[in-house]
């Protein structure tokens, strides 16, 4: 009798262990902000990540506890260094006594693949924090490779698209002329270290400060006319894309063809102020629901068609205590208590019972499967 519940056990090892690792991740990645007094437990978050087969995450801090949440998982993280940061970065002793402390402990267990050194840096007001900016980013990069981990960690920084100052059509992007010797600098350092240049992508803005001459459909990815570019004669069906292709020319426009463009941030907020026009459930439906359905099909963008799109999109959760307008609170795919804000095909579950909160650790998939096992053989 138990060699025939071993033999039982063992075979849905088997089954279960071909469900977890035949399954395919979503292409997307997923913004897990933190600015809210309401989120559940980084442990249920990192079983509903699990759930909705989602693994890659992009943090705005090195949180010790959301990465012990994810350890031994299959889950890569992008970890940020914030902008208050910036100053002692670029002191090299410093960057590398900050990467032993956030990085290194956590780096056997739990993939962190990229340092994101500031956010949205060169589009503030302070040009000393801007002056900062790379060099904080090659002294992390630096102390990277002295402690060995920078062939495995990407260092980079995000970028509002603001820093575009001309957009269409996409083949005449340019760069702002006022952030042109920041950010040809930081194009130099993105060739000699082969790292990809982040931008936060939002068509959103574009259609809430003039709906009347932006196609919602556009904005959407929604049936429409499209638009033609009349130097390449390239057609763009949504905005999104024709948003990446004229940072693709402004980064052409400075000398660089090796240079992948990345998209650290998009998203559609489903709630906000009177005069923010678009924002609105359904639409937020829309615009990420279509945009998953894009990224699963392998696109890339007209002018760079062999290249995967590739995105991270805003935010896992809305984050009730962010400031600023409506919208800055409703940008989540979720409610704090788990359930759906919309509906995107996205069929996750947070656990009501909290295993693991004493430790701040999921189980990785083989303990719980090991657990179960050694349950059925005592039964």
């Amino acid at each position: 009798m138990a060699m025939a519940t071993l033999s039982g056990a063992l075979l849905l090892l088997s089954i279960l262990t071909d469900l977890f690792t035949d399954s395919q991740s979503i292409g997307v990645g997923i913004n897990y902000g933190q600015i809210a007094n309401n989120l559940p437990s980084h442990s249920r978050v990192a079983m509903l990540l699990r759930s909705l087969n989602i693994r890659r995450v992009k943090l705005y801090d090195a949180d010790p506890n959301v990465l012990s949440a994810f350890s031994n998982s299959e889950v890569e993280f992008v970890i940020g260094l914030g902008n208050e940061y910036l100053q002692k970065m670029s002191d090299p002793m410093q960057a590398q006594a900050w990467i032993q402390q956030h990085v290194q402990p956590y780096y056997g267990l739990t993939k962190i693949t990229c340092i994101t050194v500031g956010n949205e840096v060169l589009t503030g007001n302070d040009t000393q924090l801007m002056s900062y900016l790379l060099p904080a980013m090659q002294s992390v990069h630096s102390a990277l490779g002295n402690l060995g981990l920078s062939d495995d960690i990407t260092v980079t920084t995000a970028h509002a698209y603001s820093i575009v100052s001309n957009s269409f059509p996409p083949s005449s992007g340019v760069f702002r002329q006022d952030l042109g010797e920041y950010i040809h600098a930081i194009l130099n350092f993105h060739a000699q270290t082969k790292t990809p240049f982040l931008i936060n992508a939002y068509p959103f803005f574009a259609y809430k400060d003039s709906p009347d001459q932006v196609s919602l459909e556009y904005v959407l990815f929604q049936p429409n006319p499209g638009t033609t570019d009349p130097i390449t004669n390239l057609k763009y069906d949504n905005m999104f894309y024709a948003q990446i292709d004229a940072v693709y020319s402004a980064i052409k426009a400075m000398g660089h063809t090796d240079i992948e463009v990345k998209v650290s941030e998009t998203g559609w907020p489903s709630k906000g102020d009177s005069n923010e026009v678009g924002a609105t459930v359904e639409n937020a439906a829309q615009y990420n629901g279509n945009l998953l359905q894009r990224i699963a099909q392998g696109e890339g963008t007209p002018a760079k068609p062999s290249v995967p799109v590739d995105v991270f999109v805003f935010a896992l959760f809305n984050e009730n205590l962010k400031p600023g307008p409506t919208s800055e609170r409703n940008y989540g795919l979720y409610y704090p208590n788990g359930n759906p804000v919309y509906n995107i095909g996205l069929q996750g579950y947070i656990p009501q019972m909290d295993y693991s909160a004493s430790t701040g650790s999921v189980l990785s998939t083989p303990a719980f499967l090991l657990i179960f096992i050694l349950y059925l053989i005592h039964v």
